[in-house]
C-alpha cells in the first residue's frame, strides 16, 4: 500500500554522457511516464533532454521507522546534463531530498560537473558522488585508477558542504549503451551508500497545494493525466485545482504513485494526477495550485548572493537569464543592499523584504568573503524586471545565470542565486510596485561661491538650471570648501543663482578671499582688498550640495538625513 512508503527523492546529476541515465536504469524497478529518455529526440540524440523519473523500494531501515510504515522508496529524477539545458536542472533540483552527482572514471570534473555541483549547493544538503564507468579501466589499473580519481574529486569537494561525501565506483552500463551484459559493477553499493544517506524528509501537508509537472497526456474516455511531484501541501481526490497558465480549474477525478492508486499525495511525493479532459499540448511543464495560490509576476525583490564559482560580474542593469519555479526567463537586474550605517539594529531575513527601510544602490553584486577596505553589506538585494511574465511560489528558489556564454568556455554560467520576497502582478509595477523600494544613491553637486552679500550670506551659482524650481531646495544643507556650513535660502535672480546663509558666518579667510575675488573684478583698480589676489592661487570657494535620491522615486526628490 502507498501509505506504507516513505518517499525519498534523489537528483541524479553530472556532465553530459556520464552515464546518469543509464545508472538510473541499473537501479531502478519501476519508470515513470517521463523517464529513461522517452522523450523522441533524447533517443535520437543519445542525451538526457527532460527531467526523467523512475523508483525502487527497499525495506525501511529500523533507524527511520515509525507508525506502520515498512518500505522506503527512492524516486530518481534523472536530470538532464546538455550544457544548453541546465534550467531544466535547476526546476528538477528544488524538488530532491539528496543528490547522486556522476563523474565519469575517464574524464573527472568537467564544466557541467562544476554547475550541478553549485546547484547542489544551494538546494540540498547530502550528496553521494558515483564514480561511473570504471568498467572502462583495465582491470589491473582498476583500483589505483579509482584511488586517484577519489583523492582529485576529495580535493574539489573540500571547501564546500560536500567534503565528506562518500565516493562510489559504479559501473551502471558494462561495456557501453549498446551492450546487454548486465553485471553491474557496485550497484549493491551504491543502494547501501543510499540507505545510509537516506533521512526523514520534511513533509508539511499544511497551507495551499503547488504541484510541479513535467509531463502530461490524454487518456481517451478518462481525462488529461499529469504527472509531478507535490511542492508544497497536499493533493487528494475530488479536489479542485487551478492550471495558472490556461487560467482554468479541474477536478482530481483519481491519481496513481507508480502505478499504485491512491487517495492522498502530500509534499515529496511524485503522483500520477487524472482531471477532467483538456489538451495535453498547452501544459507540457509548469505548476498547478490550489485556487488563487500562485501568482503570476513580472516584477520581484529577491535576495541575492553571488556564486563564488562565477567569475564574471554581476552589474546592475545588466540581464540574466532568471530560473524561478519551474520557468526561465530574461531579466533585468538592480542591485543593492542594507548596511550597518544605515540600520545599525538590522537582522537579515531569509524570506521577507521590510519596505520601510532604506537600501543602498550597488553597482554591481559584491562578494561577502571580500576583504576590502569598503564597508560590505549586511544583507543584498536585487530588484528583477522579467520580460514575460512567470507563474511562481512566494519564496521560490531563483538562480541568475549566463546561458548563453560559450558551452565549451570552461567557465561556471552560474551568477547567484537567492530567494524570492515580494513581487508584483501589476504589468505597470515601475508605477506601483518599484516606488515602494527605497534604493537610494548618494549624490553630490557642485558649484561656486560667486560673492558675498554680508558676514552671514553669499551667492552662489553652477548648482542649479536656470529653469530650476527652487522652492524644492530651500533648506537643503551645503558646504563650502572653506568649511563653511550653509542652508539654500532661495533663488537669487533668474539667472539659476543662489542665495545661502551660514549660520555661524564667514571665517576671516573666506572674508579675505571673497574680497580678493572682487577686488579682481573690479576693472583693475588698485585697492588694499585687492592686493592679495595677485598672490592667491587657491581659486574660488566652491560650494558642494551633498543627497540622496531615490532610484524609483518618481519626483526625483533630493533627500537628506
Amino acid at each position: 500500500m502507498a501509505d506504507k512508503i516513505m518517499n525519498f527523492n534523489v537528483g541524479v546529476l553530472g556532465h553530459v554522457d556520464s552515464g546518469k541515465t543509464s545508472l538510473s536504469k541499473a537501479l531502478s524497478t519501476q519508470a515513470s511516464t517521463a523517464s529513461f529518455d522517452k522523450n523522441p529526440q533524447s533517443r535520437e540524440r543519445g542525451i538526457t533532454l527532460d527531467l526523467g523519473f523512475s523508483s525502487f523500494c527497499v525495506d525501511l531501515p529500523d533507524r527511520l521507522k515509525e507508525d506502520d510504515r515498512d518500505t522506503l522508496q527512492f524516486t530518481l529524477v534523472d536530470c538532464p546534463g546538455h550544457a544548453s539545458l541546465i534550467r531544466t536542472i535547476i526546476g528538477g533540483a528544488q524538488i530532491i531530498d539528496l543528490m547522486m552527482l556522476v563523474v565519469d572514471v575517464t574524464k573527472g570534473f568537467q564544466t557541467q560537473t562544476a554547475e550541478c555541483l553549485v546547484i547542489g549547493a544551494i538546494t540540498c544538503e547530502k550528496m553521494i558522488v558515483v564514480l561511473n564507468k570504471v568498467d572502462l579501466i583495465p582491470e589491473e589499473k582498476r583500483q589505483m585508477t579509482i584511488e586517484k580519481m577519489t583523492k582529485k574529486l576529495r580535493k574539489t569537494l573540500e571547501p564546500t558542504k560536500f567534503a565528506d561525501s562518500q565516493v562510489i565506483p559504479v559501473a551502471a552500463k558494462p561495456g557501453g549503451p549498446e551492450s546487454e551484459d548486465e553485471n553491474h559493477i557496485g550497484v549493491t553499493d551504491l543502494i547501501e551508500s543510499l540507505k545510509s544517506n537516506a533521512y526523514k524528509p520534511k513533509r508539511e501537508e499544511t497551507g495551499p497545494l503547488i504541484f510541479s509537472v513535467d509531463h502530461c497526456f490524454s487518456i481517451r474516455g478518462q481525462g488529461t493525466v499529469m504527472t509531478g511531484t507535490v511542492l508544497k501541501g497536499c493533493l487528494s481526490t475530488n479536489d479542485t485545482v487551478e492550471l495558472p497558465s490556461m487560467k482554468v480549474t479541474k477536478k482530481v477525478k483519481s491519481m496513481q504513485m507508480f502505478r499504485k492508486p491512491v487517495n492522498k499525495a502530500v509534499q515529496g511525493d511524485r503522483v500520477g494526477v487524472c482531471v477532467t479532459q483538456f489538451d495535453p499540448k498547452q501544459l507540457e511543464r509548469g505548476l498547478v495550485c490550489s485556487p488563487g495560490a500562485l501568482p503570476t509576476i513580472n516584477a520581484a525583490v529577491i535576495s541575492a548572493q553571488k556564486i563564488p564559482y562565477f567569475k564574471g560580474s554581476a552589474s546592475t542593469k545588466a540581464k540574466f537569464h532568471i530560473t524561478m519555479g519551474h520557468e526561465t526567463v530574461m531579466g533585468r537586474l538592480s542591485f543593492f543592499g542594507v548596511y550597518k550605517s544605515d540600520v545599525p539594529d538590522f537582522t537579515p531575513s531569509a524570506n521577507e523584504f521590510n519596505f520601510d527601510l532604506k537600501y543602498k544602490h550597488q553597482d554591481e553584486l559584491l562578494d561577502m568573503k571580500s576583504d576590502g577596505e569598503n564597508e560590505l553589506p549586511l544583507q543584498q538585494f536585487a530588484l528583477v524586471e522579467l520580460e514575460k511574465p512567470v507563474t511562481c511560489d512566494h519564496h521560490s528558489l531563483v538562480i541568475g545565470s549566463k546561458l548563453d556564454t560559450d558551452i565549451h568556455a570552461n567557465i561556471c554560467r552560474l551568477a547567484f542565486n537567492g530567494v524570492l520576497l515580494d513581487s508584483s502582478t501589476d504589468p505597470k509595477y515601475a508605477e506601483s510596485f518599484m516606488p515602494r523600494v527605497k534604493v537610494y544613491k548618494n549624490k553630490m553637486r557642485e558649484g561656486i561661491v560667486e560673492r558675498k552679500v554680508d558676514d552671514y550670506s553669499v551667492i552662489c551659482r553652477g548648482l542649479f538650471k536656470k529653469e530650476s524650481n527652487m522652492e524644492m531646495f530651500i533648506g537643503l544643507r551645503v558646504e563650502l570648501s572653506s568649511g563653511e556650513k550653509g542652508l539654500i535660502e532661495g533663488s537669487f535672480g533668474q539667472s539659476g543663482k543662489f542665495k545661502v546663509r551660514i549660520p555661524d558666518g564667514l571665517s576671516a579667510d573666506s572674508n579675505a578671499l571673497l574680497a580678493a575675488t572682487k577686488g579682481k573684478k573690479s576693472k583693475g583698480k588698485a585697492t588694499p582688498e585687492a592686493a592679495p589676489a595677485e598672490t592667491d592661487t587657491s581659486g574660488p570657494i566652491k560650494v558642494f550640495l551633498h543627497f540622496k535620491r531615490y532610484s524609483y522615486d518618481p519626483q526625483k526628490k533630493m533627500m537628506q538625513s
